[in-house]
């Protein structure tokens, strides 16, 4: 560790305990994270799908090995000098051993924080038993702590992602996840300020991520701090809308052979200009 990443580390942390809602938005490579440094976000978070797309792979069904992972998490820890939190999917293991490792290996990349998720990556138990969920989450735990800095770990429940519409059950993995030590929950996939607001008191005093980017979700920030958020993430919303402005400019050329697509491109001065900091 160096000193750096302890002034990160006591950055990030200080801002889930502040007063109000902070966004961490999702950066899939070092441009993209240099920017929205530019733009005055105080912490980044990485984002696997949006490494899975930049790779031309898919996302969620372990396409993308520990290694791939790690390097793009360093890449971007080293982009900028803000604190970073790294998307770790299941970390790469299905033992409690295992994502103690994980955890540990990422903190050497620079990271000040990262994530757990309960999601299995088996199509057929997407979810891991609650037990062993339970212990996974104990293990990580008891990794982060013997770092030499504060490490913001968050656990995640991940049955609103995977078809398992079972709010009960992911009060109840959030519950023991929070029990367990984790310092951030976060059950990305909900959609309702009411369900938001049963996640926020179910593991009070502890700070609760929510997931914004979704479809048919119209929850602003001033919305989710009023129902006592701390932390409000984008996943892959922001590289799919990089995609998106990419796939309908192409799309232009190609089914009409104009390029009015220019008008919404960035100026290259200033995105040159940008990259030369």
């Amino acid at each position: 560790m160096d000193s750096q990443q302890l002034l990160r580390a006591h950055a990030f942390k200080a801002l889930h305990e502040r007063d109000g809602a902070f966004v961490i938005p999702n950066p899939w490579d070092a441009g993209s994270a240099k920017m929205l440094a530019s733009m005055g976000f105080e912490a980044l978070a990485t984002t696997s799908a949006g490494l899975a797309f930049v790779l031309g792979r898919v996302d969620a069904e372990g396409a993308i090995t520990r290694d791939e992972s790690l390097s793009n998490v360093a890449t971007i820890v080293a982009a900028t000098s803000l604190p970073v939190a790294a998307d770790l999917e299941n970390c790469f293991a299905d033992s409690p051993e295992g994502c103690a490792d994980t955890l540990l290996k990422a903190a050497a990349t620079g990271i000040v924080g990262g994530s757990i998720e309960d999601a299995s990556g088996d199509a057929i138990r997407p979810i891991y038993d609650f037990n062993l969920s339970v212990a996974r989450v104990k293990a990580a735990v008891a990794a982060v702590r013997s770092l030499p800095f504060p490490f913001m770990l968050t656990a995640r429940a991940e049955n609103l992602l995977h078809g398992r519409m079972d709010f009960a059950d992911t009060l109840r993995r959030l519950e023991a996840y929070a029990d367990a030590g984790a310092d951030v929950l976060y059950a990305p996939g909900l959609r309702t300020r009411e369900q938001v607001i049963a996640v926020v008191r179910a593991v009070a005093p502890k700070p609760v991520n929510v997931l914004m980017g979704l479809g048919g979700v119209t929850l602003a920030v001033a919305d989710l701090r009023d129902c006592g958020v701390k932390r409000i993430s984008v996943g892959s919303s922001l590289a799919r809308a990089a995609w998106g402005g990419f796939y309908r400019a192409a799309d232009e050329i190609r089914s009409t052979g104009t390029f009015t697509y220019v008008q919404d491109a960035l100026p290259f001065d200033q995105l040159n200009a940008l990259f030369k900091g």
